[in-house]
């Protein structure tokens, strides 16, 4: 934790993406600080760079420019293995369209984040432990039914719980969640909100995106985006 008592912050962001021979500049300075136990929502219209940020908070992508703290760690200055490390365990993501293996049925989605570290020697001596904490998110999030169904056979609702049982597997300090309703109807939406404020109460510090404001009025704290900046 930093001494300001913020888990993750950033300043002073820019991304600039090249598309074909353009460039187009998504983030021109964009700050956030989040405080551990936040519910926070990004919000802005498509195209203003919220998503690209929340890949920067989670370091799927890197900025141009810019300083990204963890607990007052700048993430620039961690090597690709702790980044991983930062990744698997610090963070939990949660995406729009689930990115669930139809292969793999439900639990073993959900345990997938502790077995990939893990190595065939250290998964057989932990994989009791990760299955018994796998079942147990599965009914936190009202899926116990469903551990051995394959993704498919789940309507979009129940993917997205399965994503974010997925998403807390290795107990992590931040929850990433970008559109996490927005590919679901109102009435399924409203379930997967209520799921992340349940969250959020027990202790999960949240930052999510949306483009939509009745979704952002559900978080604690909402942050608007526009123009690469942070209004």
């Amino acid at each position: 934790m930093s001494k300001d008592g913020f888990i993750i912050e950033a300043q002073g962001i820019h991304k600039t993406y090249r598309m074909g021979a353009a460039q187009v500049q998504v983030l021109k300075g964009a700050d956030i600080a989040v405080k551990r136990g936040e519910f926070v929502a990004i919000v802005g219209a498509s195209g203003s760079g919220k998503s690209t940020l929340l890949h920067i908070l989670g370091a799927l992508d890197r900025p141009d420019k810019g300083v990204v703290r963890f607990e007052g760690r700048d993430l620039s200055e961690m090597s690709g293995g702790e980044l991983n490390e930062y990744r698997n365990k610090m963070i939990g993501f949660v995406f729009q369209f689930y990115h669930l293996l139809d292969e793999l049925n439900v639990l073993e989605n959900v345990i997938l984040p502790a077995m990939v570290p893990a190595g065939i020697i250290g998964w057989l001596s932990k994989r009791a432990g990760v299955k018994k904490r796998g079942l147990e998110l599965l009914k936190a999030v009202g899926l116990e039914e469903r551990a051995t169904h394959k993704p498919y056979q789940l309507s979009g609702g129940e993917r997205q719980r399965a994503a974010i049982a997925r998403a807390l597997v290795n107990e992590p300090r931040l929850l990433l969640a970008d559109e996490p309703t927005g590919n679901l109807d109102s009435a399924t939406g409203n379930g997967i909100l209520e799921l992340l404020e349940r969250l959020n109460r027990a202790g999960q510090t949240i930052v999510m995106v949306t483009h939509d404001e009745r979704v952002a009025k559900r978080a604690g704290r909402t942050i608007t985006l526009a123009d690469g900046k942070v209004k």
